[in-house]
């Protein structure tokens, strides 16, 4: 290799945009997840005290975060982090909805400590949650690294920008990709390798609606694709598995592929 190379890689660090190492923004969700659902952690507390103290230093941590992070500069770091700190309940109370609709809904799942330790559409959508709440805040890169750090752990792919109201239950989920227009009702079942994405992904419609709308008490199965911003799935609707969708169906619908499947027996002799 020459020297211009060297040089132009040198130059790169230099201008690079400072941004604190995913591993440190993860642990710090991580922090907060472990709070909340002490099923994911070991560490004991002798008073409600020393949990308060455990806000104020997630408060603390991300407001560090983002006065470390260079596209936040000028977002008002200290407010941001106060405030993402008091939404904390309102998202605890919606993550406990989801951990009732993974209950009530999977027969495999023994008990809410079992969907908390070891469910991965349980972990996608707690960082999710989070997520959301910092891109609710106008927090710029931060929302898009906790949502990928989660997808590389589960394959479940979701923007934080998403909407995705309460009772939210991802089934298996590897390869779920759901889209950051996507409005997401109550009481949805999702299942491994469903898309919700868009029908084009042209630079100029950054600022419209590109992504499904999915009304309450809807179940999409496993390989469906569902594309469009103006595509609506109506409430109490079943997609069925491998189903490609980009027009609207209305409540109550049952929308299935029809495979053409042939099975010939062979002659034993």
């Amino acid at each position: 290799m020459n020297k211009d190379f060297f040089q132009h890689i040198f130059d790169k660090h230099q201008q690079a945009e400072p941004v604190p190492p995913t591993k440190e923004i993860a642990t710090w969700a991580l922090r907060i997840i472990r709070l909340l659902f002490p099923e994911q952690t070991k560490e004991y507390f002798r008073s409600e005290e020393e949990i308060e103290i455990q806000f104020k230093n997630l408060e603390l941590d991300l407001r560090n975060i983002l006065i470390s992070t260079y596209q936040c500069k000028g977002c008002n770091p200290e407010w941001k982090a106060n405030e993402f700190i008091e939404r904390i309940p309102e998202v605890y109370r919606i993550l406990k909805t989801d951990i009732q609709a993974i209950i009530e809904g999977d027969p495999a799942a023994k008990s809410e400590f079992e969907v908390i330790r070891a469910y991965p559409g349980f972990f996608a959508i707690t960082f999710y949650r989070l997520a959301h709440e910092l891109y609710d805040l106008g927090i710029p890169l931060l929302p898009r690294i906790l949502t990928e750090y989660a997808h590389s752990k589960t394959g479940i792919d979701i923007h934080p920008g998403a909407k995705i109201d309460e009772y939210f239950f991802i089934d298996h989920g590897t390869g779920i990709v759901i889209g950051e227009s996507c409005i997401i009702g109550k009481h949805v079942k999702l299942y491994q390798g469903v898309t919700l994405g868009a029908l084009s992904v042209e630079k100029t419609m950054a600022n419209t609606k590109r992504h499904p709308t999915v009304e309450n008490n809807v179940v999409i199965y496993s390989g469906a694709t569902i594309l469009g911003g103006k595509t609506t799935i109506g409430e109490h609707s079943i997609i069925g598995g491998n189903v490609w969708l980009t027009r609207s169906v209305p409540s109550y619908s049952t929308v299935y592929h029809k495979p053409e499947i042939k099975v010939v027996e062979r002659v034993m002799e």
